[in-house]
Order: C-alpha cells, then structure tokens, then sequence
C-alpha cells in the first residue's frame, strides 16, 4: 500500500493543487462512478498494469482506504489483458467527487471543466493522459491529439489551446461513432506538450517522456508551413451577399474569386450561419 501523502487530509480534490487537478481531470475522463443501495458505491480507475505507478499516487494523495490490485481478463483486443484496478469506496469521497462533476454511471458526454478554480494546464493534462494521445505520427511529424464524446472538454482544449499555442480548432463529432478528435501537430504540438507536461508534474511517465521527445523536433527545411486560415467575419459574409457576385466581391473583400462563390452558395443554401444585421 503506497504510504499517504500527509497533507491529503487537508487538500483532497483541492483543485488549485496541481495534483489534484491532475487527478481530478484524469478521473474525469477514465475514472467511473458507480453506486448502489443503501449509499454504497465506488470509483475506480482501470489501466494497463504499465502505468500501475500512477494508481499508487492517486491511492497516496486519498485520505480514505482505497486499494490497486491486479487482474487478467480477456478483452475484445486481447486473451490476456493484465491491468491494474484503484478503486476508494469511501462515501464522503465518492461525494467530493461527484459534487465537483463526475457524475454516476455514463458520463463520456456530460463530464465538463470543473466550476470552482483550479489548475488549468495540469487538469487539461490530466484529460489528455486519459483519453489523449502524445507522440510522433508514421511520417515523424509531433502531435498531441484528444478523443472525447464531452462537447464542454473538446471546447475548453480548444480554447486554452489557442492561448498557448496560437492555433485555432474548431470541433465537429465525426459521422463513424460521434466523438470529437482533436488534433494538434508540428510546433504546436511541441508548444503544447512542453507547457503541459512540465518538470516534476504528476502523469503517466511513458506521456510525460513522449512529450518531452518532441521538444527534439525541428521542421525540415523543404517542409512548407501552411498559412492559418482566414475566417470569414459576419461584416464580409454581408457584403458578400450585397454584392451578389463572386468576381466583384473578390476583389472587394481581397479574397480569391472560388472562396467567395463557395461561401456564397454556403449562406445561400443555409450550410453556413446567416450573418445577423
């Protein structure tokens, strides 16, 4: 049994504590509540027995008996799959946890930033540990990507993201299963991974080394960089649609003849937002 951080009992879930924020983010996204009669339920957290040593941690930072324990089972994708289990039946701490936002059962969906303050980056962190990827691609290019069903948690990376790194994503689930795949690569994937996964924070250590491996990453010089997108403001999808006419608003707006008859017809035929007046 990992030996209990002594300052536990005071800061549990405190999330302007880094590691808590950490915790309470990588919870969010793969820990699951349960509950049954009579006020009995538990949280656990299931992973590959790989990464048991972050288990021990968030058993060490608990001041309520929990336990990580090991099993085999078989899987849709293994025989044999060895994992490691936390699990904390403790009511007063299932209750901390919920009434911060983590509800019972399902909760891919509904899980949201929490509404008290706390450690931005290190809860984000925490997310991408979970349910988040971070390395180099088949073609050796960094990238730093999230998967979530979460609406709230796909916008809020997105938003926090674009602080650090400059780069705007928008979110659109995709058609196959209906979740949000966030994708950030090259030196934005190296500015995000080395602002998340800084020196001494909680994480999985085979993340927080990937991470660290991108900082190595310089782009090759034949390697074009793309120019950001420009966005269409509501003043110029207007005088777009007062001018009617491709041609004459190209050279109106400054855009290109096929951007302007493409977002004509986008407005025209109600694929993009009607621009109020």
């Amino acid at each position: 049994m990992a030996e209990q951080d002594p300052t536990a009992a005071a800061r549990f879930m405190d999330l302007t504590d880094p590691r808590y924020a950490y915790m309470f983010g990588f919870l969010q996204a793969d820990g699951h509540l349960s509950q049954q009669s009579r006020q009995r339920g538990r949280l656990t957290v299931e992973l590959n027995v790989r990464d048991i040593d972050l288990l021990h941690e968030f058993q060490r930072l608990t001041p309520y008996n929990s336990s990580v324990t090991e099993r085999t089972r078989a899987t849709n994708f293994a025989s044999a799959s060895h994992a490691a289990v936390w699990a904390c039946s403790a009511l007063e701490a299932r209750t901390i946890i919920n009434e911060l936002g983590i509800p019972y059962g399902r909760k891919s969906k509904t899980i949201a930033p929490p509404r008290v303050d706390f450690s931005r980056r290190d809860y984000i962190r925490g997310v991408i540990d979970a349910d988040g990827s971070v390395g180099y691609t088949g073609k050796g290019f960094p990238f730093v990507s999230l998967t979530t069903a979460s609406t709230a948690i796909g916008a809020y990376l997105c938003h926090y993201a674009k602080k650090i790194t400059g780069a705007e994503r928008t979110i659109k689930r995709n058609a196959r299963d209906g979740v949000y795949n966030i994708l950030y690569t090259n030196e934005a994937a190296v500015e995000l991974a080395s602002h998340l996964y800084y020196g001494g924070c909680l994480a999985l250590e085979r993340k927080k080394a990937a991470a660290g491996s991108l900082g190595a990453w310089t782009r090759p010089a034949d390697m074009p960089r793309m120019t950001p997108r420009r966005r269409w403001a509501v003043a110029e999808d207007l005088k777009l649609l007062d001018i009617g006419d491709a041609a004459a608003a190209a050279v109106e707006l400054g855009r290109s003849e096929s951007a302007c008859r493409q977002r004509l017809t986008r407005l025209r035929t109600g694929c993009g937002p009607w621009p109020a007046r």
